[in-house]
């Protein structure tokens, strides 16, 4: 009995660390969050000092300062905020399920399945607003339903399903090479700018869209919480203690596409948050399962830093937000390819 005692101490002791940490971490996160606001909303062709910001926030500031943060600066940030916690939640649901740091849904094939039917909606259709995300989630979906029949066949192996995925990325980004060239300049050069993926002239009413898609995702988020540790044990563990892996992965299937397909139709398909994020909050947190409230956190807070440098990296310029997490995401997979140890198979 001593024993067993000493070791369930033990292991209260290393959960009450690992929550504090996870404390920790989140308010570090926030922290850092408040930081990026103060600069998205004070930065620009009309500089505002964080005084000047915090007055306008309460309803002090002029008229001019009224429409600058609230009308243009505002909802860019909110827009960042919400799309990169909604594509790390995606990522890290991904990632949980196939118990692969590698799946997500920009090498998975959903972004660009998402890409195609988008693409597809507003250069042969003319589609636009709302239902261009309802066009999106479509192409996302049947990217997922595809890979799923793909790795059926000899079991749901992360590693299959990741290297089937990478396949369909390519065929969808030659579809909408071959879209591109057939249509016209004028049309090329808008869903060019789409596929670049950008946070300008961002409405209201697609930050308050993108919103409602996370709270309507909270539910199979919150059941993927419960049930993603314990999948981390293998299948046939999880399905002995109660696990109801269908259910399960029709649900993060579901939740993953639903929130990728909606911030691609909206602003583009932006790479590598997805994947960046959730390896970025285990290390953090140093665990090994994905935890989405901090995956979440580290999501918006790498899509409002990206956005920040596309904005004002160049003065006079700006840079796709899309772009910089390229670029920031191609160095970050490659170390993390680097430092793998063969985990990924």
């Amino acid at each position: 009995m001593t024993a067993l005692a000493a070791s369930l101490a033990a292991v209260d002791r290393v959960r009450r660390g690992l929550r504090r940490r996870a404390l920790l971490v989140a308010a570090a996160m926030t922290i850092v969050l408040l930081v990026a606001a103060t600069l998205a909303l004070g930065l620009g062709d009309y500089p505002m000092d964080p005084w000047q910001v915090l007055r306008t926030l309460v309803g002090g500031g002029t008229r001019i300062e009224s429409y600058i943060v609230w009308e243009t600066r505002m909802p860019r940030f909110a827009m960042a905020v919400v799309a990169g916690g909604a594509l790390a939640l995606a990522g890290a649901l991904l990632q949980g399920l196939l118990r692969n740091p590698l799946a997500s849904p920009d090498l998975l094939g959903i972004s660009g399945g998402a890409s195609v039917a988008a693409v597809v909606g507003l250069l042969v259709f003319g589609i636009g607003g709302p239902l261009l995300a309802v066009v999106a989630f479509g192409g996302g979906a049947a990217v997922a339903v595809l890979l799923l029949v793909a790795a059926a066949r000899r079991g749901q192996s992360g590693f299959r399903i990741i290297l089937a995925g990478i396949g369909v990325s390519f065929l969808c980004a030659c579809v909408i090479d071959y879209l591109l060239t057939r249509s016209k300049i004028e049309q090329a050069q808008a869903a060019y700018v789409w596929l670049a993926g950008s946070l300008n002239a961002t409405p209201w009413w697609q930050v308050a869209t993108v919103a409602a898609v996370v709270v309507v995702t909270l539910p199979a988020v919150l059941l993927a919480a419960r049930d993603l540790p314990v999948l981390a044990l293998g299948p046939d563990a999880a399905s002995g203690l109660g696990v109801r892996l269908g259910f399960v992965r029709l649900g993060v299937i579901a939740a993953a596409v639903l929130l990728t397909a909606t911030v691609c139709a909206f602003c583009g398909p932006i790479s590598f948050v997805a994947l960046c994020a959730p390896a970025i909050a285990r290390s953090l947190r140093r665990g090994a399962a994905p935890s989405l409230g901090t995956s979440a956190l580290v999501g918006s807070v790498l899509l409002v830093g990206a956005d920040l440098v596309a904005q004002h990296a160049w003065p006079g310029r700006s840079i796709p937000v899309g772009a910089v997490t390229g670029a920031l995401g191609a160095v970050f997979l490659l170390w993390l390819l680097a430092t793998s140890k063969g985990r990924f198979a």
